[in-house]
């Protein structure tokens, strides 16, 4: 694929207005999400439910693209056709996550290093094949008593720029996710610090191998205090934060940065989405790549019952709007009574 095609495709999936359904929960975790609606978690009911989210009506005006799971990539919709061809046929460009999940990592207690990069060069023509057009990538940094090491963050990095540029020698765009956890009590200037260092390491491992920035997208956490913090940082201060952060450290020429959600209630995450867009221009565009600030409201009116797959996409929708309007700084409050 020629490289005019990978910064086409960064740049329509953080086009204004629109940004990434992450639907590429593994077995383990969309079984925790269907136990929520008692729902078990077998293939047929997994296909069902992406089904009803992808085919939903009008969400190809606030949805850009969709990460998928490696089932996903190979099911089929009820008429029989592929689910990634489902999402191209309405625009959305079809991706999926590449690595394999974590695991300890060796010698630093309660750290994790991210697995797949072995035989990632040949999934990856795989999934090109299959119709993917980007690729996801998600490492996990940890705040604690003497952690996150300089180890862990550089093993991360070095993960993160090895897979990115085998993604774009595939000519698939990588979404890099350095995801800095909001567990523990720790107060939102540790995790700016944290988030600060980590950015800087893993941009600096990018330009070391030869990823092209104007190619890729990144996917980071807002800085926000741990959950278990006494004091929660109001909506501005963890946008002024974040916004501070990433200018410290993410070049310009990056098309985009697609925030994750990472265990924020769909109006936190959208509230703070919009306040960072409130501030002003930015040099790249601040998107969203949600999954659970998405999902939620769908799957509960959902329950998996064909009956209520009317309600679940109006769920999907409406939440899909709203995060839309926070692409411009446009989201309030009122938009959420005008659902209820």
């Amino acid at each position: 694929m020629a490289t005019h095609d990978l910064a086409g495709t960064a740049r329509a999936l953080v086009a204004p207005g629109k940004g990434i359904l992450a639907a590429d929960e593994s077995l383990g975790t969309i079984e925790k999400r269907f136990k929520s609606i008692s729902l078990p978690s077998t293939e047929e009911h997994r296909r069902a439910y992406r089904e009803m989210l992808f085919t939903t009506r009008g969400i190809e005006d606030f949805i850009s693209g969709v990460i998928l799971f490696d089932e996903t990539m190979r099911q089929q919709a009820s008429d029989g056709t592929p689910l990634p061809q489902v999402l191209a046929r309405q625009g959305i460009i079809p991706g999926i996550k590449v690595d394999k999940g974590t695991a300890a990592l060796a010698a630093f207690p309660d750290e994790k290093i991210t697995e797949g990069l072995d035989g990632l060069r040949g999934r990856l023509a795989e999934y090109a094949g299959l119709g993917a057009r980007f690729t996801k990538w998600r490492a996990v940094i940890t705040i604690g008593p003497g952690i996150p090491s300089d180890g862990c963050i550089s093993a991360n990095a070095h993960a993160l720029g090895r897979y990115a540029a085998l993604s774009q020698e595939a000519g698939l765009v990588p979404i890099v996710e350095p995801e800095v956890l909001m567990d523990g009590d720790h107060a939102i200037e540790r995790c700016e610090a944290v988030t600060e260092a980590t950015l800087h390491r893993v941009v600096g491992e990018l330009v070391r191998q030869r990823v092209i920035v104007e190619h890729m997208l990144l996917k980071p956490n807002m800085v926000l205090a741990g959950k278990a913090s006494t004091r929660q940082a109001g909506v501005e201060e963890v946008a002024q934060a974040t916004v501070r952060c990433l200018r410290r450290t993410v070049p310009g020429a990056v098309p985009g940065i697609v925030f994750l959600s990472g265990g924020q209630s769909p109006e936190v995450a959208t509230a703070h989405l919009n306040a960072m867009n409130a501030l002003g221009a930015h040099p790249w565009q601040l998107s969203f790549s949600y999954g659970r600030a998405l999902q939620d409201v769908a799957l509960a009116a959902w329950r998996g019952d064909a009956a209520n797959v009317a309600a679940g996409q109006k769920a999907f929708l409406h939440r899909s709007r709203c995060v839309g309007a926070a692409r411009f700084g446009r989201y309030t409050p009122q938009m959420e009574m005008a659902a209820a």
